[in-house]
């Protein structure tokens, strides 16, 4: 393992504005070649990894079958991760050249330098604003796993590296999977049709037992922050932006955009060692939308807890109820309807966006999961902090920047953190 220290330096994400301009006026220098698609020449399009644990080898397969499903070649031919070891178990998994294996901090670079066409974004979220603008830059289309930040400055870049892929004609496709499942998009269609009038509240959920935890080192050390990324701010975001993230995105789809406010409460009640870091394991939250509904954002991860998942409008004319199993997708009231099934959304996904590539019809969607994620961070903020919080302020005022300026392995190299408690940590 090695002990380099990868300094940001001057592309640290205070320069992102400047940065992303930049990489809107450059030409599409990595995009893929005129004739990929030319009729009796389809070569298959190159796809990079960018983080390759559980989820980056998942999308791998997925995109493989997405590949299947579509039509559209794929191979994927490079892979990178911080830890040597995830990185070449998944090169082999993958059959990946070793010449194309690459591990460390600056593997995200070294994998987009490849010559990949596509690349799947899968490291901890603190990272994924600094990647998805590096791929961007590179001229290469993008699948982002949610979320896609983890504070203010993070979303901002994203939303920036969004608005230089419309430049440059790329496609970013985000792991909100819901916006891709044929359920959600029939809902989403007879709400927006009117079917349950104007929505006036809601509640949405994503309470579950807890994850997994990998010890075995000292929580000073940057490999166990890393290898146990869930439990820090810095690199997850907390579970309310890692995880619970998709249900707030389908409650911004449904009533229209972010919430403009929001008021919650939250805590540690199970994850009392500091062993899980600076995560809280439950939240509730209040968020405010502009037509005035309010939706209350429920998440929880702990044992012997009872699960529920899933989101509920309650309109003027009717309620909306919705959650990942297919039969349970209804509407009841003025316009009944009830769901049927929908083919697999985590393979789906990745199919539109090699139907976009092929099609030469991008998609973007930076801005929705840019939204989605500071909805998340907002009513972390206002968690931690016990504030009242407008997304305006959390926006345009925050100063929040949690992604540390350099990176190695050893003693007294990972962030500090502190666990948060309302009413005295500050609000930045």
């Amino acid at each position: 393992m090695s002990n380099n220290i990868i300094s940001l330096g001057g592309n640290s994400r205070r320069n992102f504005i400047t940065n992303c301009a930049a990489i809107a006026s450059l030409p599409v220098l990595a995009g893929l070649p005129s004739n990929v698609f030319a009729a009796g020449n389809e070569k298959p399009l190159k796809v990079g990894i960018i983080g390759t644990g559980g989820r980056g080898t998942g999308a791998g397969f997925n995109i493989l079958s997405a590949s299947k499903q579509t039509g559209v070649a794929v191979q994927i031919w490079a892979v990178g991760d911080v830890f040597e070891r995830q990185a070449q178990g998944a090169g082999k998994r993958f059959n990946v050249d070793a010449s194309r294996i690459f591990s460390g901090f600056d593997s995200y670079q070294k994998v987009l330098d490849s010559g990949v066409d596509v690349v799947i974004l899968t490291a901890p979220p603190g990272f994924r604003p600094q990647h998805l603008t590096a791929a961007i830059k590179k001229g290469v289309h993008v699948f982002a796993e949610k979320s896609v930040a983890v504070d203010s400055a993070g979303v901002k870049e994203v939303i920036a590296a969004g608005e230089a892929a419309k430049a440059k004609n790329l496609s970013i496709v985000a792991g909100t999977q819901r916006r891709h499942q044929n359920h959600y998009l029939e809902m989403m269609k007879r709400i927006q049709d009117g079917a349950i009038g104007e929505i006036v509240s809601g509640q949405c959920y994503w309470c579950q037992g807890g994850l997994w935890h990998k010890g075995g080192k000292d929580i000073t050390d940057m490999e166990y922050q890393l290898r146990n990324w869930l439990y820090f701010t810095w690199l997850s975001g907390d579970h309310i932006v890692e995880q619970h993230v998709h249900n707030i995105d389908v409650i911004n789809w449904g009533i229209g955009g972010p919430p403009v406010k929001a008021y919650g409460m939250g805590g540690r009640q199970t994850r009392v060692e500091g062993r899980y870091g600076d995560a809280f394991d439950h939240f509730s939250i209040e968020f405010e939308y502009a037509n005035g509904a309010r939706i209350e954002s429920f998440c929880r991860q702990a044992n012997g807890t009872s699960s529920r998942n899933g989101e509920r409008f309650i309109g003027t004319k009717g309620i909306a109820a919705s959650s990942s199993a297919n039969a349970s997708i209804k509407i009841y009231g003025g316009d009944t309807w009830k769901a049927g099934g929908s083919p697999d959304p985590y393979v789906q996904e990745h199919a539109d966006l090699l139907k976009a590539i092929r099609d030469n019809a991008p998609i973007n969607e930076a801005r929705n999961v840019a939204e989605s994620s500071l909805a998340g961070i907002l009513g972390r903020m206002s968690a931690y902090t016990g504030k009242d919080i407008s997304y305006k302020w959390a926006l345009e005022g925050s100063k929040l920047d949690l992604f540390p300026k350099k990176f190695a392995f050893g003693p007294g190299t990972a962030p500090k953190f502190a666990v948060a408690t309302p009413g005295q940590t500050p609000l930045v």
